[in-house]
């Protein structure tokens, strides 16, 4: 049996009112993959994530959200990777690398001590590159047929941008390798034929060896997903509107954005100012060229969403704004207020969507500048929007739609989401105390255990699906906070700590889901 007989076995094996739906009225944790805990300086897909897992269904949840899993990108963003469809390496368990025979306990002993509560990418690189090498060598030299068997079956199956990615990334690793912008003409214009076989013969075994992670990392997610599905729990991805310059999707079809002739973007994305940053955000990523995309069908839109479906029961949709409108900004821009306001796809590329991958669930993320046009297409193709409480105590006239009594049902309510600072830390900071105050009288809190009574109001509201994010769960303080937009550096490094989500916390959490009819036990 190949790994993709084996999940589609196994997943959702119980009957199809078990499968968890953005419909049903449900709950869940918003934590990424990089926070689990775990021995080698990142989560990964290892033992953390089965007890994750766990976890959720000891409290009663319904879904484990997290952020995009692609490579991680500059300043270790999962929102910049250098693929649309691969997957990060470093979450590949090294733990189950052992158990698959590819590595030996003593391999995993010269691990250096990790900074608890931390993920540390730099680290975790350095120890697990020779080890992931050291597994591709060891599959190479007397892989199991099982294994070989996999490999293949996944090759075929991923060809349309599996190759691309492996040469992307044995390009890269040449000594002295930068930006592709500055590979050789042939090479930097993919004409292959022009390079020689040669050339191309030397760098076969990193391309192999890179499509191979992107197997291990597939083969351990399956597993993953189908333990998931057992008990009852779907997983929510986060699909980015735009990729990063620096990438095989850019590199691969440099006819879809907006480029010069020397490959740099002529104009880039980002935000106009707003509620994080009074400069805007400058993100620095190339456009798409929607005309181009919209002749061939979408169809390059249409693979990444068959991907995003493949290891996920429902996929949120980063900045769905910039599918009705996006900011283009002129290349060189030093802030993004230099930008101007100009039409996406609109309802065409949804309208292929639905009609190639029926069934998909997509969240919309409709947080910044909405217009009365970005709700008609959300709701055209009747998609949940989000609803975010810390947003619900300003003042300006769009406060009170992020009231959970002005929640419509068809919605994703979260206590915060990664950009947000922590509960604990909204509520404890010095720069809002009116809108601290106006949310305690909101919620009628005592005061012992504010962080709680804004959980409570996120599962008592009437949304669908609520998201709580694992800091709130823990209470923890700004210095748990995931990320700070318009920020470079500091981000994206928060951690659990072993056995910090305990009984106590799950217990909790189920006794709220539980009040709130959100429970898996309750739910019809």
């Amino acid at each position: 049996m190949t790994d993709r007989e084996w999940f589609d076995s196994t997943i959702w094996e119980r009957t199809a009112t078990d499968r968890p739906s953005l419909r049903r009225r449900s709950s869940g944790v918003l934590l990424h993959v990089s926070s689990l805990p775990g021995p080698h300086g990142i989560g990964d897909l290892g033992p953390g994530a089965y007890e994750f897992i766990d976890f959720l269904s000891r409290s009663g949840q319904g879904w484990w959200q997290m952020l995009p899993v692609g490579p991680i990108g500059a300043g270790s963003s999962p929102y910049s990777s250098a693929s649309a469809f691969a997957g990060e390496p470093l979450f590949i368990s090294l733990d189950l690398l052992v158990a698959d025979g590819l590595l030996t306990a003593d391999d995993l002993k010269a691990c250096p001590e990790f900074p608890a509560g931390e993920a540390d990418y730099a680290g975790a690189w350095s120890f697990k590159t020779p080890l992931l090498r050291k597994a591709f060598q060891v599959f190479t030299e007397r892989g199991s047929p099982e294994l070989w068997s996999g490999f293949k079956d996944f090759c075929a199956r991923q060809s349309d941008w599996l190759e691309d990615w492996g040469r992307f990334c044995a390009l890269k690793d040449r000594p002295g390798a930068v930006s592709w912008l500055e590979w050789e003409p042939e090479i930097r214009g993919r004409d292959f034929r022009r390079w020689g076989n040669a050339s191309l013969r030397e760098f076969g075994e990193s391309t192999t060896r890179q499509q191979f992670l992107q197997y291990l990392f597939t083969r351990q997610w399956e597993k993953l997903r189908g333990y998931a599905a057992q008990k009852g729990i779907g997983l929510i991805g986060d699909v980015p509107i735009y990729v990063a310059h620096e990438s095989a999707d850019v590199w691969a079809n440099q006819d879809l954005f907006q480029l010069g002739a020397d490959g740099r973007p002529t104009a880039v994305a980002g935000v106009p100012p707003d509620y994080f940053s009074e400069d805007g955000q400058l993100w620095g990523n190339p456009l798409y060229r929607w005309d181009v995309l919209k002749q061939r069908g979408f169809s390059w839109w249409i693979a990444r969403l068959r991907q995003a479906a493949e290891r996920f029961d429902a996929v949120r949709l980063d900045h769905f704004i910039g599918f009705q409108r996006y900011w283009e900004i002129p290349a060189g821009a030093k802030t993004a207020k230099e930008g101007r306001w100009m039409p996406g796809p609109g309802g065409d590329l949804f309208e292929t969507a639905a009609r190639e991958l029926p069934g998909l669930e997509l969240i919309a993320e409709d947080l910044g500048a909405v217009t009365p046009e970005v709700i008609a297409l959300r709701e055209r193709f009747d998609l949940p929007g989000l609803r975010v409480l810390q947003f619900a105590f300003g003042t300006d006239g769009q406060s009170a739609e992020f009231l959970p009594h002005n929640y419509p049902r068809r919605c994703v309510a979260y206590s915060g989401t990664h950009d947000n600072d922590t509960t604990r830390g909204w509520l404890e900071s010095s720069s809002r105390p009116d809108e601290r105050e106006r949310a305690l009288r909101y919620l009628q809190s005592d005061r012992s255990a504010p962080h709680w009574d804004m959980l409570k109001a996120v599962l008592g509201s009437t949304a669908d699906t609520a998201i709580l994010t694992a800091q709130d769960l823990l209470g923890l303080d700004g210095s748990a906070r995931m990320n700070l937009p318009g920020s470079a550096s500091g981000n994206w490094r928060w951690r659990l700590k072993p056995g910090q989500l305990d009984d106590g916390v799950a217990s909790r959490l189920r006794t709220m889901t539980e009040s709130s009819g959100r429970s898996l036990e309750m739910k019809v």
